[in-house]
């Protein structure tokens, strides 16, 4: 095992780490290896604060009622609304919807834009190492429309091979949606060049951002994307939370998904008049404390600093690479020369449900299986692997942990 980098800290790792309570518990009487972020990140204090503080000081429905405790939650849930809009540099807090996560945002701009505009023969284009979440949505579009799904490959490597992508677009593309970054392989895709071939061929472009926000600094205006969609418990924040950025015209232009209270300006047996974007999109009584704490959540992110989090993860991905490269009986699937994050293996012999299990006896926790992404694992010939997967508040001593006990399923294996 190498030395750890002897480059000084970016930013204080105990103190942060201090702010995390799930950080300072025992796993099966050991410290906490926590590499299993791309499934979901554990909760600052401040975030917690904020939930416990909703309900106990300002739980109230909004939009509606004029007391204090309504003006409270609704002023906690349009401030998240306009820190979201700050912390993706959207032109106005109008565009970013309130849904439960990344999934439920795909489906409502698959929806509410897609399936109303497509018809036979039309196509939209996603690429090969999507999430199941960015290729359903869009198969049920094409059977309801009877458009064409079609898919940009890639290489052994995990890029996509950006030659076959402009040879996929012509006058039939109408939509392409690629996810920012891999959370099978941690490849980071080249999306704002995806997205300028898309607009010459006057499709529309989406981007799955679940794997991308935490790690990156991400303006939806520099990129161009028409819609971007991420979750908030992918970024400290917690589940049932998420954003649909989407462009005011087409937000406009679109009907809405559901039905219900709060997304109407006036109802009759005759007819309803819609409510105004984003309002159109948010049926019903929303997650109001996701929201306050989601805002938590992006202030604690913006406060370290996104482009310090992605030095400091850079860093340990980097160590992580080479710590794994001295244990010969482990393969990384994934390396991209543009990586984020994710550290995905195979080992000989050993599957990867038994690695995972063996690693949770070490108190190391990481991710086992296919990832929903099923294609990506039949492109690259396995059938699952194992993923390490890094954020904010790991450490070098996380990555070593990691590494003995894979060498404890090496001798156990072996």
């Amino acid at each position: 095992m190498r030395a750890a980098p002897a480059n000084p800290p970016i930013y204080n790792i105990e103190k942060i780490r201090g702010d995390f309570p799930a950080l300072q518990e025992l796993m099966r009487g050991k410290p906490l290896a926590y590499l299993d972020n791309a499934a979901t990140t554990q909760k600052p204090q401040a975030v917690l604060d904020v939930i416990q503080n909703y309900y106990v000081s300002s739980n109230a429905n909004i939009h509606r009622a004029v007391h204090l405790l309504a003006q409270r939650a609704t002023e906690a849930y349009e401030s998240a609304r306009e820190k979201t809009r700050q912390f993706l540099n959207a032109e106005r807090a109008s565009e970013c919807v309130f849904v439960r996560g990344t999934t439920e945002a795909v489906n409502l701009a698959a929806n509410a834009y897609a399936r109303p505009r497509l018809k036979p023969g039309d196509e939209i284009v996603v690429s090969a190492m999507e999430h199941h979440s960015n290729i359903v949505p869009w198969q049920l579009v094409c059977q309801a429309t009877g458009a064409r799904l079609r898919v940009i490959p890639m290489n052994n490597r995990g890029e996509l091979i950006m030659e076959e992508y402009e040879a996929l677009l012509n006058e039939k593309t109408q939509i392409v949606s690629v996810v920012h970054v891999s959370n099978a392989l941690g490849t980071v895709n080249p999306v704002r060049e995806i997205g300028r071939m898309a607009h010459e061929h006057g499709a529309v472009f989406m981007v799955d951002g679940a794997q991308a926000v935490q790690h990156m600094r991400v303006d939806v205006q520099e990129l161009n994307a028409d819609f971007y969609a991420f979750s908030g418990h992918k970024l400290y924040g917690p589940t049932g939370i998420g954003i649909l950025y989407g462009k005011h015209e087409h937000l406009e232009s679109m009907e809405p998904y559901e039905g219900g209270g709060e997304m109407i300006l006036s109802v009759s047996f005759e007819k309803t008049t819609y409510n105004d974007p984003p309002h159109k999109f948010e049926a019903g009584t929303p997650n109001i404390a996701g929201a306050a704490a989601l805002e938590a959540a992006l202030d604690y992110v913006m406060s370290l600093g996104v482009e310090r989090i992605a030095a400091h993860e850079k860093r340990l991905l980097e160590y992580a690479h080479e710590t794994l490269s001295f244990n010969r009986r482990v393969q990384l699937v994934g390396t991209a020369a543009e990586k984020a994050s994710v550290i995905s293996f195979v080992m000989d012999s050993a599957h990867p449900h038994d690695i995972g299990t063996i690693l949770d006896s070490d108190g190391v926790a990481i991710r086992t299986g296919h990832h929903c992404a099923q294609p990506a694992m039949e492109r690259l010939g396995v059938p699952a692997t194992a993923r390490a997967s890094i954020g904010l508040y790991n450490t070098t001593e996380d990555i070593d942990a990691l590494a003995r006990s894979l060498n404890k399923v090496a001798e156990i294996f072996g």
